[in-house]
This record gives structure tokens, C-alpha cells and sequence, in this order.
């Protein structure tokens, strides 16, 4: 069992409160650590490393843990610009356009499916991604449901099932025959493939009745619940979240004080999707007020092609700094940390003795390029359990 030192690190941001400076981001400068069977053995000061049998330099630039995108829905064949460019001049987004995509992704082969998610894959390890959640959604019968949640399981472990998302066009005057499929065949068929299930409570999609038969049945399956909620306005998906103990709920756009209440005293995190917002011309969340709140916040991307077709986290990051108000150090964290709290994962999202050696090297000299250089390619190598995904020298694995 070989240890790599990996040193030459101007700045580290280690998004371990415990190291470094013991601020949120745990920075330390001059910094170095060592990997040893893809874990995190040791961090600390260059000057102070011990001895390894190997030793790569970083020539003096950041490095931050690889970045955890919660939130994606990247299994899916077809596109949606002409939807995107009537946004641009002016029309709402009702959420309508899943159905589009439904079409394009039941007529998709596998092999189809495979190759468009893999090409977006490689994009999110170009941009440092280094663990990302994928959900169903885009089938809505059991085959195709089946079908994408095998393949998003060759492509990570964090798996979702949301059969859940809307309800298809042939059960539109069935809305009874819809959930009845989705809580027993379909989610009988998904079950293997997925560690999740979510549900779309919202104004159009699920309501609160029918998004708790949906989460039952999923747990009952022994999968573990997240939910959509609050992303077109005010509703009960956050309240339903906490009362199921889910790990995340995701956009959180709309929130009342009592929302802002649950969450604080719960252990699920607000998983924000800035790309979501700014590429449909919505709202933006109130980050601010969860922040103030101790609230534990996530960033991801929310990859799909109808309202976030967007891989990069660094772009997340820099929205979120832009547009959410907050500072390049909570976006790091949110980007990072946090999103492995929505994944409920302790061993991702930092640098710190045990964690899987997960990490990002930048081409700057400090995490604060990450927003600062918006649409620059600052990511230089991405690093996943200790072997390179994107580097000098290496092609995409």
C-alpha cells in the first residue's frame, strides 16, 4: 500500500473547521497532505510532511475538495433550446417541457442514454466535480424508468428514483392509476437501482397527499427520501421534507418564516439551484435568510435540459456569489460540504484524515477565482479517491 504526498500547495482549502485556520473553509497555506489507498492519511503544513512514497507538486496553486453536485437530472436524450429561447423573450416557466424531454428519452436506446450521460460526465469532471447524485424522472413507465436508472448506477452511486415528477399525458385523467403504478411496479423495478427516492411537490405536479404516498412507499422499499419543494411558490414541500427526515429538499425558492423554523431545527439540508433560476428567469432564493438561519445549504447544478442545462459547479459557485449574495467561501463550502450533506455522506466534500482523497487543483492561486472568473477554465485537475479524473498527462476516465 503506496502513500502519495501531494504537496506545493499555495493555499488549501481543506472545508474542515477543525484544520488549518478553523474557519469554515479549515484553510492552510504552504499546505501538503498524503493519500494512501484513495483515503486522506495525513494534512498539514509542507514543512511538516512526513515521509511517502511518492510525491506530486502543485507549483504554488489552490487546491479545494472535489465538488459535489446533489442535483442532477443528466440521464435524458434529446434538447430544449427552443424552450430556453422562448424564456429569453418572455414567456413563464410552468415546468410543462418534461414531457418533451419524456418523449425524446423513451425513444432512446440505451446505449443512446449511456453515451449523452458519459459525455456530461466528462464535462463535470472538467469543471471538478467529483461525486454526483443522478435521478430518474425523464421516463415515466417502468421500462424507461428501469432503463435510466441503470444507467446513471454505472456512473455513480447516488441514485434517484423520481418517478414522481410530473404525470405523463397518458394518465392525465388518471391521476389515481399513475400513483398506483409509480408506488408498486415501477418503483418495484427502480428499487435495485437507485438509493433515493423524490418526489416534484409542487403547484402542477404532486400534492402534499399524493407526495406522501410517494415517500412512504419509497421508504417502505427501504430507499431514503429527498423532495423537490417551494420551486414555482409558497407550499408544503419543505414541512414535508423535515417530517420525513429527508436529507435534502431541493430548490427552495419560496419560503415562508415557518419553513425557515423546520429547517433550523432539523438535520435536512436546503439544496439551492441558482443555474435553475438563472436559466429560466425566476426568482432567486433568499440564501441569506437560510444562512442566518444556521441552516445547512447545498449548491448543485441541477443538470437537465429543459430548465439548468449547466455541468459546472463553478458556475454555481459564481451565481451563487453573484446573485445569492453570498461570500466565495460559503459557496465553496455549500458547493462542497454541503452538498455531501444532502447526499448524507461524511467521507466527500472535504480534506481531512479518513475522507476519500476527492479534489480539486486550480489554476489560481486562491478558492476566490472560483467566482471571480466566472466562464474561466480555473479547474486544472480533478482528483477522485486519489487518481486523476482530469490532469496534465491523463485522459478522462
Amino acid at each position: 500500500m503506496s502513500a502519495t504526498l501531494f504537496t506545493g500547495i499555495g493555499e488549501l482549502a481543506t472545508c474542515e473547521p477543525t484544520l488549518g485556520d478553523e474557519s469554515a473553509l479549515g484553510l492552510l497555506h504552504d499546505a501538503a497532505f498524503i493519500a494512501e489507498d484513495g483515503r486522506i492519511a495525513w494534512v498539514g503544513r509542507a514543512s511538516d510532511a512526513p515521509a511517502a512514497d511518492e510525491r506530486v507538486e502543485f507549483g504554488g496553486r489552490a487546491v479545494v475538495p472535489g465538488f459535489v453536485d446533489s442535483h442532477t437530472h443528466m440521464v435524458f436524450a434529446g434538447e430544449r433550446s427552443a424552450e430556453f429561447e422562448a424564456r429569453m423573450a418572455g414567456e413563464p416557466y410552468t415546468g410543462g417541457g418534461i414531457m418533451t424531454t419524456v418523449a425524446a428519452t423513451r425513444a432512446a436506446s440505451e446505449g443512446e442514454l449511456r453515451a449523452n450521460a458519459g459525455r456530461l460526465l466528462a464535462e463535470m469532471h472538467r469543471s471538478g466535480t467529483t461525486t454526483v447524485e443522478i435521478k430518474s424522472g425523464y421516463g415515466l413507465d417502468v421500462a424507461t424508468e428501469r432503463r435510466i436508472l441503470e444507467v446513471a448506477n454505472e456512473l455513480t452511486s447516488e441514485t434517484t428514483f423520481l418517478g414522481a415528477h410530473v404525470v405523463p399525458a397518458e394518465y392525465a385523467d388518471d391521476r389515481e392509476g399513475y400513483l398506483t403504478l409509480v408506488t408498486g411496479d415501477m418503483l418495484t423495478a427502480c428499487t435495485p437501482f437507485a438509493r433515493w427516492v423524490d418526489v416534484f411537490c409542487e403547484t402542477g405536479a404532486f400534492d402534499e397527499a399524493e407526495s406522501i404516498r410517494v415517500l412512504a412507499a419509497g421508504i417502505a422499499a427501504g430507499l431514503l427520501p429527498r423532495v423537490h419543494g417551494n420551486q414555482l411558490g409558497h407550499g408544503p414541500g419543505v414541512q414535508l421534507a423535515v417530517e420525513f427526515d429527508a436529507a435534502s429538499v431541493d430548490h427552495c425558492t419560496y419560503l415562508s418564516e415557518e419553513d425557515l423554523d423546520a429547517l433550523a431545527y432539523s438535520d435536512t439540508v436546503a439544496t439551492l439551484l441558482p443555474a435553475a433560476e438563472f436559466s429560466t428567469r425566476s426568482f432567486y432564493a433568499d440564501a441569506r435568510a437560510l444562512l442566518d438561519a444556521r441552516i445547512t445549504v447545498a449548491l448543485a447544478t441541477d443538470c437537465n435540459p429543459g430548465s439548468a442545462f449547466v455541468t459546472s459547479m463553478p458556475l454555481v459557485i459564481a451565481l451563487a456569489v453573484r446573485e445569492y449574495h453570498m461570500t466565495p467561501a460559503e459557496a465553496l463550502v455549500a458547493a462542497t460540504r454541503g452538498g455531501a450533506a444532502a447526499l448524507r455522506r461524511t467521507d466527500i466534500g472535504r480534506i481531512a484524515p479518513g475522507c476519500s482523497a476527492d479534489f480539486v487543483v486550480l489554476d489560481a492561486p486562491s478558492h476566490v477565482h472560483l467566482a471571480y472568473r466566472p466562464g474561466a477554465p480555473v479547474v486544472a485537475q480533478a482528483w477522485r479517491a486519489g487518481t486523476a479524473l482530469i490532469a496534465p498527462g491523463h485522459e478522462e476516465e
